[in-house]
């Protein structure tokens, strides 16, 4: 049952195969069997088995929505009105929303049943989910070695990975869908910034912020996808675009697509196993019928500075709301401004005072013209790259990361070094384009690796299309055991 696709899961439902609480009860003793992989943060017994009623109930009648009774896993940034949202942080430990926010109030019009909320990077800040305030995410592909799942949606992509789940929720800054899914060996897919609201997101960088969905199959991210999308007037960043039927494209054949591969891609320190895999998804393309096309994208080698310049100055106006005065965790002072830094001391853990440190130096007096507005006029021309790729090329091909997952204690000691991890992926944000990654095959070490493939603006159909000729001609394998 936890190999099942959320397709076939919505399709099994339909047919009476099974009811919504029989596989809400599979996946919930599924999620306490293993819970040493630490993938959620709050899990909802109760309220998964009510709603999953509630579903049987309108499937019996003929009234289901576009995910009814199938049982989904959130990401601990979205916030659901009557349950615990942290965000992954000590900051937020023990609020509870009064509101939902936009993209799971879609999911529970469509039918979808919480779970729970899964665990993540603190305030969505890390690339292996090992930030987080409840502690590490294991991978569920770990074997001899505990595995970091990718950041910072880890528990998402450990949940969807090892079954716990049909599908989740991720939200992508610089690549905190992809990353971890191609880690765990998922899809997942980053939407073109306003496609889906941002309305009830706890906020890391406003203009790179955009939620996603981490699914088994391309299909999968296809239907989540559908049901997500939109225009929200409350949010000012949203898109009016039409949302089409994404999963129409699953059938249309690649033959005459042109695969665009960057050559600043490849880059130092990437693994060989990536290399070859990366050489394999373009034949596997050209193979199918696709054109593949040598392209430039100049300014790539200035994306991961401008990100980590661009990405804390945001971070760092939108933290400053946590002070301990209207919600969250509050440490009293003799003063009002010692109660501020006691709070912020304590509610906020090193990556995330790192990186509004950060972002408060580049926003300072006499180093905003210097750093910021500098790296806003790079954006400009990282975004003008793509345009002018795209006149060339309907698709990218690239990497989703350098290496594949590492193991707890190989993770680099530095900061910096970490940062690399998203070194192919920050670009996609920063032109606010759409992403996917794809599982290709698992390396020497059994280990999964993705592919990523990057559209024009609001062109997702594309990513569909050759993403699911990609996962047909790969034969990605499903994974059995979990390690205890």
């Amino acid at each position: 049952m936890h190999g099942l696709s959320l397709y076939k899961i919505k399709k099994g439902l339909l047919k009476k195969d099974f009811t919504s609480i029989e596989l809400t009860e599979y996946f919930l003793k599924r999620i306490e069997k293993y819970s040493h992989l630490n993938a959620f943060i709050t899990v909802c017994s109760d309220l998964a088995l009510q709603s999953a009623k509630q579903s049987d109930k309108k499937i019996a009648e003929g009234t289901a929505g576009e995910l009814e009774g199938i049982p989904i896993a959130l990401k601990d940034l979205f916030l659901t009105k009557g349950i615990r949202t942290t965000a992954g942080s000590k900051m937020l430990e023990g609020f509870i929303p009064p509101y939902e926010s936009t993209v799971s109030e879609k999911l529970l019009e469509a039918g979808a049943v919480f779970l729970g909320k899964t665990n993540m990077d603190e305030f969505a800040m890390g690339s292996a989910n090992i930030t987080s305030y409840y502690g590490s995410v294991i991978n569920p592909w770990s074997k001899d070695k505990k595995l970091v799942p990718g950041g910072s949606s880890g528990g998402s992509a450990a949940a969807v990975a090892g079954g716990l789940c049909a599908a989740a929720t991720g939200s992508d800054t610089g690549g905190s869908v992809r990353q971890p899914a191609s880690f765990s060996g998922i899809v997942g897919l980053k939407p073109t910034y306003g496609r889906c609201s941002r309305y009830g997101m706890v906020a890391f960088a406003s203009s790179l912020d955009q939620a996603g969905p981490m699914t088994k199959t391309v299909r999968d991210a296809a239907i989540f996808l559908k049901v997500i999308a939109g225009y929200d007037e409350k949010d000012s960043t949203s898109s009016r675009e039409s949302v089409p039927n994404f999963e129409a494209f699953m059938e249309k054949p690649v033959k005459g697509l042109r695969v665009g591969i960057p050559k600043e891609y490849r880059i130092n320190g990437m693994s060989e196993e990536v290399m070859r895999f990366w050489e394999k998804g373009a034949k596997l393309l050209k193979d199918a019928g696709a054109e593949i096309i040598d392209v430039s994208l100049p300014y790539t080698k200035y994306a991961l500075p401008t990100y980590y310049i661009i990405a804390p100055a945001e971070a760092s106006s939108n933290l400053s709301r946590y002070d301990g005065v209207r919600y969250g965790l509050r440490v009293n002072g003799v003063s009002l401004n010692e109660m501020y830094e006691n709070t912020r001391a304590e509610g906020f853990g090193d990556e995330v005072k790192r990186r509004i440190l950060v972002g408060t130096y580049v926003l300072s007096a006499g180093y905003y013209d210097a750093h910021y507005v500098k790296a806003l006029k790079v954006q400009k021309l990282i975004r003008q790259d793509f345009v002018q790729a795209f006149e060339k090329v309907d698709v990218l091909l690239t990497p989703t990361t350098p290496t594949s997952a590492f193991a707890f204690g190989e993770e680099p000691s530095d900061p910096i070094t970490m940062y690399l991890n998203d070194v192919f992926t920050v670009t996609v944000n920063i032109a606010g384009l759409p992403g996917i990654s794809v599982p290709i095959g698992l390396d020497s070490q059994e280990r999964p690796i993705g592919l990523q493939l990057i559209a024009p603006h609001f062109r997702e159909e594309l990513l569909i299309q050759a993403g699911s000729a990609l996962e047909e001609a790969a034969d990605f394998p499903i994974l059995k055991e979990i390690a205890s």
